[in-house]
């Protein structure tokens, strides 16, 4: 088997001379993660010569590095609650899911030889865990279709002097600038995310110019900033707070865990959380969120048990042996309740029930794990092709929406790129 980044064209060969020719092909896919090889894919199988371009050195870099602790690939939850993590971008993203859902996502796998199996917690993964044979099986069957990827190709945008429109496109290369013309063009260049990977968001401004809104790109599925003393800051950075509730202000409610960091607090949980708690941060400087430290108690029994007499022993000593708080929970008391409170059982055991966490910052968008923003879908068409560049399609996080860890992303992206190979193949056969 060949490795990850075997599947080039000679161009690609850093010794090369550059040339003055132009290359023609039938389409063009800039971006080669998850959305660019599956919109590759779809083209193929339309009966279309498929040309990808990536930056990198190597394919799927940040598909690899989202599978290094398990390759969560979709989610086995019913099809209503699934398009409902989607938020306000619901309704968009459902349409796509009716392309390619979750239960396609697993049937390709499938066909790929990677059978996949579902978690506890209802995620889907391949049953080795690990991304790299699913993606050499991928490449090896893009490969055997005639699609050819030209790595070390960073897009640097349209060839402004050309008459052949939006699909002149040019390319640095180790050899010196390239020109394409492509019929069609399908763009799945990522977010602002992991820029080390791959997306770095260095499209917006070409895009900017030729008249496409992209909202301003912004930290998704982010931890935030917390004010912790030396004490918790040194102390429990990295430890789970497990079986906890978090709600917020305007009482959306998820039950889960998170991990404390160095910074403040990260996690599913968090991520579940992320959007309304960002925006509450953009607009008001900070966001208050509220963690119930024993969600399977009642307030009244936790009320009782607090207020039990607990004779020489301290507070702490009390609390763990009546009501088995101890280590980070602990500390969470103590960290975001006031010595007052924390002594006066009353109000300790409200603080359980209710804890106050004020969340100052969302860490910044590099470390993240996705972004929100993008390509405003009302610069697109139902086919994902961008209305002001006629032959110009458009797929995965590039375009403007967010979800939360547990597949979602993956899976929107794959169904995206499908929308766009889709629509660009019906472009390429009506401009034949």
């Amino acid at each position: 088997m060949p490795p990850l980044n075997a599947l080039h064209s000679a161009s690609d060969d850093p010794n090369a001379a550059p040339t003055d020719t132009i290359d023609v092909v039938d389409v063009a896919v800039i971006g080669a993660g998850p959305a660019g090889l599956m919109a590759a894919e779809v083209l193929s199988a339309a009966g279309w010569r498929v040309d990808v371009y990536d930056a990198m050195p190597s394919v799927g870099r940040k598909f690899l590095m989202a599978g290094k602790g398990g390759m969560n690939l979709t989610h086995s939850e019913s099809a209503e609650p699934f398009v409902a993590r989607y938020g306000k971008r619901a309704g968009a993203v459902g349409q796509w899911l009716r392309r390619f859902s979750a239960d396609d996502v697993r049937s390709w796998s499938h066909r790929l030889g990677v059978d996949t199996f579902v978690g506890t917690s209802g995620r889907v993964f391949p049953v080795d865990m690990k991304a790299a044979p699913l993606l050499r099986a991928w490449l090896s069957r893009l490969r055997a279709t005639g699609v050819r990827l030209h790595v070390r190709h960073r897009w640097l945008g349209w060839d402004e002097n050309a008459a052949a429109g939006p699909n002149h496109l040019r390319f640095a290369t180790p050899s010196g600038e390239r020109q394409v013309r492509a019929k069609a063009v399908v763009l799945t260049l990522g977010g602002a995310s992991w820029p080390q990977l791959g997306s770095d968001a260095a499209w917006v401004p070409s895009l900017r110019e030729h008249g496409v809104s992209v909202a301003p790109l912004i930290p998704a599925n982010a931890g935030f900033e917390a004010d912790w003393t030396p004490h918790m800051r040194e102390r429990f950075a990295g430890h789970p707070v497990k079986s906890v509730t978090m709600t917020l202000p305007d009482g959306t409610t998820r039950q889960g865990e998170f991990v404390i960091s160095e910074h403040g607090i990260e996690g599913s949980l968090v991520y579940a959380m992320c959007a309304p708690i960002r925006d509450a941060i953009r607009s008001s400087g900070s966001a208050q969120v509220y963690l119930d430290l024993l969600p399977d108690w009642s307030a009244e029994r936790v009320a009782g048990e607090v207020a039990r007499p607990r004779g020489s022993r301290s507070m702490a000593s009390h609390l763990q042996s009546r009501l088995g708080i101890a280590g980070v929970k602990a500390a969470l008391l103590r960290e975001c309740l006031s010595r007052e409170t924390f002594n006066d059982p009353a109000s300790l055991a409200v603080g359980i029930k209710r804890l106050p966490l004020t969340l100052l910052r969302v860490r910044p968008i590099a470390e993240v794990i996705s972004s929100a923003g993008g390509v405003s879908l009302e610069s697109l068409d139902a086919h994902l092709m961008v209305k002001a560049l006629p032959g110009v399609f458009c797929a995965g996080e590039m375009l403007d929406w967010e979800a939360p860890t547990g597949g979602y992303l993956l899976t929107a992206c794959f169904a995206s790129a499908c929308v766009a190979g889709d629509g660009a193949a019906a472009y390429l056969e009506a401009h034949r």
